[in-house]
């Protein structure tokens, strides 16, 4: 087995290229772009394929010593063909990266969905490791998360289990991404809460938000961040608000599912420690309580890095 993959972690902000030792789980060389999903998919394509060429150069490594290339992207993923099935975050539908992929490299090419890949990363190198009973959870543009049974992934009878964000908590609720309405994701995300912020903004509210935020720009974790930091009025409800609705979806997945450990991950967890503080609180307050008392909760360890890591181990589909 060749010593180096490459990892591709395709979210709704970013496009996150790394090159992995499979030996130690180090992420060598990384690029890193932004994924500007309203210029449409093809640009989506040429900025990933943009940030491989740029890995090569960067690193000095030629394509016979990469093992494979592996792709995590958020969305439902056809996982045998490669095909990115639907991704609305990515504004992407029937999207064959395998193929594109390797016609541009000729290196073995592995697709699987976003959190899947950090999973694994966190499984075999973070706070993950040495566990086979979790739920990885993690939450940016969308909220998604993946389930880990007995060591391995379960993908379902289609391959979308995990699909937590998508889950119904408000039958007559906003609309998702999806084109449902009342999803998880439309009430817990990043990008809801930043509507909700926008929304109060536009109607007058104030906010120190502002201060951070420039003309045509959206608002970023950071922002919320420094804004809760500083408990500014708006951000903080607006924060809580998700964190409450968060909160009950995890309390859903320790009712049903009975993980021993629940990983949270994703920008929104990294950056602003009071939403996940006072969402693992209220989790546990909001499930059962027999599960209530063995249930733990940890941060994702690998940061930024959980999927490309996991994704440069895609190949091993043992997992």
């Amino acid at each position: 087995m060749k010593k180096y993959s490459i990892g591709i972690d395709l979210g709704g902000t970013k496009i996150l290229t790394a090159l992995v030792n499979r030996e130690t789980g180090e992420v060598i060389e990384h690029v890193k772009k932004k994924t500007k999903k309203e210029k449409g998919p093809q640009n989506i394509i040429k900025k990933m394929l943009e940030s491989i060429e740029e890995l090569f150069a960067s690193s000095g490594k030629k394509f016979d010593e990469i093992s494979s290339i592996g792709v995590g992207a958020a969305g439902q993923i056809d996982r045998e063909n490669g095909v990115i099935i639907a991704a609305p975050n990515l504004d992407c539908y029937d999207l064959n990266l395998k193929k594109i992929i390797f016609e541009q490299f000729n290196i073995p090419v592995f697709v699987g969905n976003d959190v899947e890949i950090a999973a694994i990363g966190e499984q075999k190198f973070g706070a993950g490791k040495g566990c086979n009973d979790f739920v990885c959870v993690f939450v940016g543009t969308g909220v998604g998360s993946s389930i880990i049974k007995n060591g391995r992934i379960i993908y379902g009878a289609t391959g979308t289990a995990g699909e937590i964000g998508h889950i119904i908590v408000d039958l007559n609720g906003r609309q998702c991404a999806c084109g449902a309405h009342g999803c998880l994701e439309a009430y817990a995300s990043r990008s809801a809460i930043e509507k909700r912020i926008e929304g109060a903004l536009k109607k007058g509210r104030k906010s120190c938000i502002l201060d951070y935020l420039e003309p045509g720009k959206a608002i970023t974790s950071s922002m919320i961040h420094k804004s809760v930091e500083r408990e500014d009025e708006l951000v903080v409800q607006c924060v809580t608000e998700a964190s409450e609705y968060l909160s009950g979806g995890l309390a859903s997945i320790i009712n049903f599912v009975n993980p021993e450990l629940i990983i949270l991950g994703g920008g929104l967890i990294e950056a602003v420690d009071y939403f996940y503080q006072k969402t693992i609180k209220k989790a546990r307050a909001k499930c059962l309580p027999v599960p209530a008392e063995k249930i733990q909760f940890k941060k994702a360890q690998l940061g930024d890095f959980s999927g490309v890591t996991g994704a440069a181990f895609l190949e091993d589909r043992g997992f």
